[in-house]
């Protein structure tokens, strides 16, 4: 049988609070999401003066890296490189930047997604939530 490390509480909050921080500090109004590796949602916060579609963006995003075991960035490279087919695969909605994955151990343990601001800086939010846990 093999151990698995998995998300606490405590990293979420951790992860959280790093994140808004982040966005904080660029007068960034985002939505934050984070789920464990299955892809379920464990939080979810929309900042003020974030966009309504941002709150359901964000967990698609995260889900997708979760589910994925890779930054949601990969998807988006494939379909801009002209696989569009790959628009109907199956349970995958945030095909955009901005969802990222949580490894410990060369594991995937969860993902952080964001959406509200450019996708290069919604993965800089998710990185700096990231961070804050030591991976």
């Amino acid at each position: 049988m093999k151990t698995k490390h998995e998300l606490e509480l405590a990293d979420v909050k951790a992860i959280a609070a790093a994140a808004e921080a982040e966005a904080l500090k660029n007068k960034w109004a985002v939505s934050i999401a984070i789920v464990d590796d299955g892809g379920h949602l464990l939080w979810l916060q929309r900042l003020d003066g974030a966009a309504a579609i941002s709150a359901q963006i964000a967990p698609a995003k995260a889900n997708t890296s979760a589910l994925g075991r890779r930054d949601s960035k990969v998807y988006e490279d494939i379909i801009n490189g002209g696989r569009t087919a790959f628009l109907s695969a199956p349970a995958l909605q945030g095909l955009l930047e901005g969802g990222v994955a949580i490894v410990k151990d060369g594991q995937v343990i969860g993902a952080v997604g964001v959406s509200g601001v450019k996708s290069n800086e919604d993965a800089q939010i998710a990185r700096a939530g990231i961070a804050a846990i030591g991976l």
